[in-house]
């Protein structure tokens, strides 16, 4: 077995349950440590509506939850993944999130998914105005890179599967296409060609443990958030439409932020799988982008016309919790500071326990 293929295979090894950051992820953790899940149900998990929406807590003990659906966790039964307490408990905290994305995110009856995508395109006047893949691109140093793509992977390491829910949902033209978008997203048939994996490349290059989910306890609630989103939209057929908006907000911002942030890996020096990834959804994503407009959305709103408004909650909500997170980067990088949790920044040069000794990627110099 190569060293890149030994480093794969123990990458999807479910990851160990992250601490804990509260009582109610302490609870969650419990129970999927061998307490009895039934207890969920029982008063076990104090009650969501203590804790802040979008707060460490609640967050993490959502993610954890929504976890059992993906890889799992190290010594937790895969049986648990249906377990009714557990499910009754995951709804509470949905119910909580969900409550407050209704409320900060207000969809009207005037409002198109057509014009809110079409206000995603409009660029911020003047770039020192931009968001974080404008300031990467200008000013950011390798270490804020590194940060970004650390708490990035714990969506990138599983690119595309929180879609894939919505695939039984759809019909005729709009599934056709969300396929079409998907395969390509899944390599196109080439295991090699997976988002994941070239995302895992990007990670080595820039001296990053490719484990997955092992970013978990650095990243912050609104880190967070930007991943339970998908897993609430896609796990759910009445949020359908949401998931589609959501789906197409990240189509039609990738592209000029790719463009950004490939800019911003050669600045730094890094090396050329890491400008690889984004560099391939440059050009990628400005196709899907016209195919999941035109043929995702307009598929489905063709067919159930009443749900633009849900579109456009899914596309708008999104947008809230990135800009959220990339309030919390920007507010902690331009005060010199990092923006991962516990003020703690990533140690220089981790490697995959799975990767062979050998010479580092290629990183350069880092800006100052």
């Amino acid at each position: 077995m190569t060293g890149s293929a030994a480093r794969r295979r123990l990458r999807l090894l479910s990851p160990p349950l992250p601490e804990p950051r509260g009582p109610l992820s302490a609870a969650v953790t419990a129970l999927l440590r061998g307490s009895d899940p039934a207890s969920a149900d029982a008063g076990g998990v104090p009650s969501p509506e203590r804790c802040a929406a979008y707060g460490d807590d609640l967050q993490l003990a959502l993610y954890v939850l929504y976890e059992l659906h993906y890889q799992g966790f190290q010594g937790v039964p895969d049986s648990l993944e249906w377990d009714s307490g557990l499910l009754a408990c995951r709804g509470a905290l949905e119910r909580r999130f969900l409550s407050a994305l209704r409320e900060d995110v207000p969809v009207d009856d005037t409002d198109t998914a057509r014009q809110a995508l079409d206000e995603l395109q409009l660029e911020p006047v003047g770039d020192d105005g931009g968001g974080v893949s404008h300031f990467l691109r200008d000013e950011g140093s390798l270490e804020h890179l590194r940060e970004y793509a650390a708490l990035r992977s714990l969506y990138h390491l599983k690119e595309a599967d929180p879609h894939a829910w919505v695939l039984p949902r759809l019909h005729g033209r709009a599934k056709a296409a969300m396929v079409a978008v998907e395969f390509d997203e899944f390599g196109a048939g080439r295991a090699d060609e997976i988002h994941a994996e070239l995302f895992a490349d990007l990670m080595e290059d820039l001296r990053l443990d490719t484990a997955y989910g092992h970013y978990v306890d650095a990243a912050p609630a609104e880190a967070l958030a930007t991943v339970n989103l998908m897993s609430l939209f896609g796990l759910h057929r009445a949020l359908r439409a949401a998931l589609v908006g959501h789906f197409a907000a990240v189509e039609t911002t990738s592209s000029p932020g790719s463009r950004r942030l490939a800019e911003a890996l050669r600045r730094v020096g890094a090396g050329p799988a890491a400008v690889r990834f984004y560099a391939e959804h440059v050009e990628a994503d400005a196709v899907h982008e016209q195919v999941v407009r035109h043929d995702v959305v307009g598929g489905l709103l063709e067919g159930e016309p009443h749900l633009d408004a849900e579109v456009v909650f899914g596309i708008r909500a999104t947008a809230h919790l990135e800009d959220r997170l990339a309030a919390r980067l920007l507010g902690a990088w331009r005060r010199g500071a990092t923006a991962l949790r516990g003020d703690r920044p990533l140690e220089a040069g981790i490697r995959s326990s799975a990767q062979p000794p050998g010479p580092g990627p290629r990183l350069g110099t880092a800006a100052p």
